[in-house]
């Protein structure tokens, strides 16, 4: 059995609790390396997590490296497409937390960088690994949906703004609000579900209108670094509307804060055969007809949401040559065309050409 080293660069909640329990159980990756520039708190995660680790503050320290196979990126959005840069320059494998960049320009460079290293790139689409999503990705393939021409993708929370005055809300670090923070989640899954048409056009709004309220009702407020005082230059609302190649339509809304009944987050498709609903990771409803009869379809209770490690295993399982990427880079690029375009349409008010 082949095993990698791995350095991870970005010791916060998602390196804990996303990352870990997959490093912890599997037997092919020992992590060697951690790098975070607070020097305590990758000394904290050497210390609870990996205690055979070395600790640096420098991710350039660490790609550099000859003994690592494998960075893992878990660190503010706007770092992600640096580090990938600097590590396939290094010859490493990698494996980026999304969203994939926070510019299209950016995207397109860990995807030519990988490309030129000759190396694996893949990022973070947790969701796709759902036991829902397997299961409507065979039953659609299988023509079961007939054509899919119409979606809704939404996550809506009520209160639940991470970080608020640290780099979750400061643009110049992640790239934007809920879109970007949640949208690439459940806008990839429906788009992952369509069969990957690629975008031609986008247009959408964004708001700000809770950058002032405290409350709270999401253990997600709690994630990430707050900063009192800090800065707020992002939205709280994101709405818009996604055109493809193939004349469908997918409609899209984010939150962190709206008044909205509950948090939850789903991808609603429509086909000419069936359609479906995946809610929360755990439900999935397929509404179809049978006979002139119209036939209703729910399975919950046993359809698992463990994607992080699911996703993280699939990459070394690609490493190790048991199966092909289901993730591509372009797949990338293109999602990060679709939210820069969102933005972009909310500024100038106009459909956005892709």
């Amino acid at each position: 059995m082949k095993t990698y080293n791995v350095g991870i660069v970005g010791c916060g909640g998602i390196s804990r609790w996303a990352h870990y329990p997959f490093y912890k159980n599997d037997k092919r990756v020992k992590v060697v390396a951690v790098c975070d520039i607070i020097k305590e708190r990758a000394e904290g995660f050497v210390r609870d997590c990996y205690p055979e680790a070395a600790v640096y503050t420098d991710y350039r320290d660490l790609v550099a490296r000859e003994d690592i196979d494998c960075v893992d990126i878990c660190t503010p959005n706007y770092l992600h497409s640096e580090i990938a840069v600097a590590a396939f320059a290094h010859g490493k494998n990698v494996f980026s937390e999304k969203p994939d960049a926070v510019s299209p320009e950016k995207a397109i460079a860990m995807k030519e960088a990988a490309e030129k290293a000759g190396k694996l790139l893949m990022v973070m689409r947790n969701n796709r690994f759902a036991d829902a999503s397997a299961y409507m990705k065979k039953y659609i393939e299988a023509g079961r949906m007939g054509e899919i021409y119409a979606g809704r993708c939404a996550w809506q929370r009520r209160r639940g703004i991470p970080g608020k005055g640290g780099w979750f809300t400061t643009k110049a670090q992640s790239g934007g609000g809920p879109l970007i923070d949640l949208g690439v989640h459940m806008i990839d899954l429906a788009v992952w579900l369509m069969g990957n048409p690629t975008p031609v056009a986008v247009s959408g709004n964004t708001f700000c209108k809770f950058a002032s309220n405290d409350v709270s009702d999401s253990v997600n407020s709690n994630f990430g670094d707050k900063k009192a005082g800090g800065t707020f230059d992002v939205e709280d609302l994101a709405m818009g509307m996604i055109r493809f190649d193939n004349g469908a339509v997918l409609q899209i809304e984010f939150s962190w804060a709206s008044n909205v009944k509950e948090e939850h987050r789903f991808v609603e498709l429509r086909g000419t055969k069936a359609g479906m609903l995946w809610l929360d990771g755990n439900t999935l409803e397929i509404y179809s007809e049978d006979d002139g009869q119209l036939t209703n379809t729910k399975m919950a209770g046993n359809l698992r949401d463990d994607g992080h490690v699911r996703n993280l295993r699939h990459f070394y399982d690609v490493l190790d040559g048991k199966c092909e990427p289901c993730f591509k880079p372009q797949q990338g690029v293109d999602m990060i065309k679709i939210l820069s375009a969102v933005y972009e349409s909310a500024k100038t008010g106009q459909e956005v050409k892709l």
